[in-house]
């Protein structure tokens, strides 16, 4: 396979094969990817982590393990608890509504 030149001003190629950078000469300097692998590979999960954010059944990267369903459930349980206030203050007014109509009030 070719080189990939990255930088013809300054002489350097990138061995695709060994992911190599050197420079066009016979005595070449060899650089490791492995650094830049390692950063790649920490931004990946990073990255998944922030789209398993989106749903609530997904495990999270800093999160503790078998909570994968938390966001699901503390969703649950505050609509259900606001549900009921808002069900408990519309029946309230409904009832203000009826004794009013009477003339009890």
């Amino acid at each position: 396979m070719s080189m990939i030149r990255i930088a013809p001003e300054l002489h350097l190629v990138l061995d695709p094969d060994t992911a190599t950078v050197a420079e066009e000469r016979e005595d070449s300097i060899e650089y490791s990817m492995e650094p830049v692998f390692e950063r790649l590979d920490k931004l990946d999960a990073i990255a998944d982590d922030l789209v398993n954010s989106l749903a609530p059944s997904m495990p999270l990267l800093n999160s503790w393990p078998g909570r994968e369903n938390t966001s699901y459930m503390a969703g649950f349980y505050s609509n259900s608890f606001f549900g009921v206030v808002v069900g408990l203050a519309v029946c309230g007014l409904l009832a203000l509504a009826i004794l009013a109509g009477r003339g009890g009030v």
